[in-house]
């Protein structure tokens, strides 16, 4: 497998090569990273997860601003520099650093012990990796977003300039189309607590496969769909069509919410995982306690889920899923992806109480200040909740 990290180096030719060379090897052994060495061929810079510019000596400014509009054209994400503080290697960084500041590009230099730099490494290359599998995704927007969602507009091409992810439109004509013209072969009805659920089950069944059929006809990664236009129009839900497609490894967002969809598929490409999709149902700013609700969760996300009715409608098929109590991340992205929350809690139970969507999680945040956001200055209503704290990689991947 090619090393996600390839490490291109700057060199006065005054230093003498064979000390450099030594003092090289010497240092990246030390780090026992996987890379690829380029010594001074830049030719290929830009095409990894993680692209470092190895500043071996002083006396390298010069040459490092000649190779910048190369470099420029190639990347459009920060500089690494990486230096071992030998050979003025430091002072050299920060000349170069300083430089780029001036010219209104961002950068950052790598240098500590050898743990700091290989944490800060590995997390760079997770993230770098990260951005590579965004840069081919397809989104698919099934319907326009739900009409109640008045602050989640997204710019397609800021999302695409951000993030290189590409959004495309998808009438619900073409859904219900497909709806209509599936077969509802293959339905169960051995988990239905009741006869009406029991005679929802084909029905979903239908839109499951007909969103299959649409991932598969559009080459998508995900979608967001606006679910409860199938209310009407099919007299269902989509809730367990979008719990087995996320288990399945697909984003599929509710409600046409684009931002949610956005931050769901941004927590795949980290962790290669689903997130859940819900909003706040209550808020005690004091202690930083939440709950949460949904309809549906990824099905890879629980220990085990019950069937219920959709909350709002009465009708269909909805998901009151059991995740597994403990850490948890809650996260959400802006629509044109310039601003974003991110905390860290604990889930501390699944509950299902009356009068609200089927998934419940009462959450307890962290840091309960963390609560003012929800209050003052909220990213919409959706957020997504993902297992295990994950705060410092998601924040990097938005810087």
């Amino acid at each position: 497998m090619t090393p996600l990290t390839a490490i291109y180096t700057l060199t006065s030719a005054l230093h003498d090569e064979a000390s450099v060379a030594a003092d090289t090897h010497n240092f990246l052994n030390s780090l026992n990273i996987d890379h690829t060495l380029r010594l001074a061929d830049y030719s290929d810079y830009g095409s990894h997860a993680l692209d470092l510019i190895y500043v071996r000596t002083g006396g390298t400014e010069g040459i490092f601003r000649q190779l910048l509009p190369q470099l420029r054209r190639q990347l459009g994400r920060p500089f690494f520099l990486l230096t071992s503080g030998k050979s003025n290697s430091l002072a050299a960084s920060m000349e170069i650093l300083s430089y780029l500041k001036q010219n209104g590009l961002e950068g950052e230099i790598i240098h500590g012990d050898e743990g700091y730099i290989r944490h800060r490494l590995g997390l760079l290359a997770q993230v770098g990796q990260a951005r590579r599998r965004l840069a081919t995704m397809r989104l698919g927007i099934i319907g326009e977003p739900s009409d109640w969602l008045i602050s989640s507009t997204t710019d397609k091409q800021a999302v695409k300039e951000r993030m290189g992810i590409t959004l495309q439109d998808i009438g619900m004509e073409e859904l219900l189309a497909e709806i209509e013209s599936t077969p509802a072969e293959g339905a169960s009805a051995e988990q239905a607590p009741t006869d009406a659920i029991r005679q929802a089950l084909p029905g979903a069944e239908r839109i499951y496969r007909a969103l299959k059929s649409l991932i598969g006809r559009h080459h998508l990664q995900g979608f967001t769909l606006r679910c409860f236009d199938l209310l009407t129009a099919v007299k269902n839900t989509g809730c367990l069509a979008l719990a087995r497609l996320n288990a399945e490894g697909y984003v599929a967002g509710c409600e046409g919410d684009v931002p949610a969809m956005l931050s769901m598929a941004m927590v795949r490409s980290l962790f290669g995982t689903s997130g859940f999709q819900a909003n706040p149902a209550r808020i005690n700013p004091k202690t930083g306690e939440m709950l949460f609700a949904h309809c549906t969760i990824p099905l890879d996300m629980v220990e085990r889920y019950e069937l219920d009715t959709h909350f709002e409608s009465g009708i269909g098929v909805g998901i009151r899923g059991f995740m597994s109590e403990g850490p948890v991340t809650i996260f959400k992205a802006s629509p044109e992806l310039k601003r974003h929350f991110c905390a860290e809690a604990t889930l501390l139970a699944c509950q299902g109480e009356a009068g609200l969507c089927r998934t419940q999680m009462r959450i307890k945040l962290d840091n309960p200040a963390d609560a003012s956001y929800f209050l003052k200055s909220p990213i919409g209503n959706h957020h997504i909740i993902l297992p295990g704290h994950h705060r410092h990689l998601l924040d990097e991947l938005m810087a």
